[in-house]
């Protein structure tokens, strides 16, 4: 992928991965769009970013806001690369030290930002990729989901977490082959433990 000239879509570009993807895309040459819930952030590296980033307050499984900032993004050129990096987490076992059950609402709400969310965006991007005029090899854009190493092998109270990024990795595969035909590449990285705002979250 020609990065230098191309727009792309960051989810959670505002901090941790997500930043560091922003800020990559940025140096190479892309315009880059930041989709996150932390508007203060989002204003402080659009100042520093300058022209080539915008931020877009953005659900990422909400559809409107999600087409919201895709047309955001392919007003500013042809919307060749999306980064899924949004993501929440919590720590919460099965049945807690106190005999209580996994709160429900907590599991459904993990499942919707970091399963559903990629969806949403991966659906939406797609589709502005493919209105795109193919590159060499008939390229027309790539799509990056972030899983983690939890979808593989979670740890005690990771079970929300780890079923949303097991699901992303299970969708990768028949997505890739979905949008082959239209030039568009998808894959998923599954990360290790790194220092980020989520995993500070953590207790130590």
């Amino acid at each position: 992928m020609e990065i230098s000239q191309s727009v792309a879509l960051v989810t959670g570009g505002v901090s941790g991965l997500g930043e560091a993807t922003t800020r990559c895309l940025v140096a190479a040459g892309a315009k880059v769009v930041m989709l996150d819930m932390n508007a203060d952030r989002g204003a402080s590296l659009e100042a520093e970013l300058g022209d080539s980033v915008k931020f877009v307050k953005t659900n990422v499984s909400a559809a409107s806001d999600v087409e919201a900032a895709v047309k955001t993004a392919t007003g500013m050129g042809p919307l060749r690369i999306a980064v899924n990096c949004a993501g929440i987490g919590n720590a919460n076992r099965t049945i807690n030290k106190d005999g209580s059950p996994h709160d429900l609402e907590l599991f459904k709400k993990v499942i919707e930002v970091n399963l559903i969310g990629s969806f949403n965006v991966i659906r939406l991007a797609a589709a502005a990729m493919n209105q795109n005029e193919p590159l060499a090899h008939n390229e027309r854009g790539v799509i990056v989901n972030t899983a983690s190493v939890a979808a593989f092998e979670g740890q005690i109270g990771q079970a929300a977490y780890s079923a949303s990024k097991g699901g992303v990795v299970g969708m990768t595969l028949p997505i890739a082959r979905d949008l082959s035909r239209a030039g568009i590449r998808v894959m998923t990285i599954a990360p290790g433990v790194f220092d980020t705002p989520m995993l500070a979250m953590l207790p130590e």
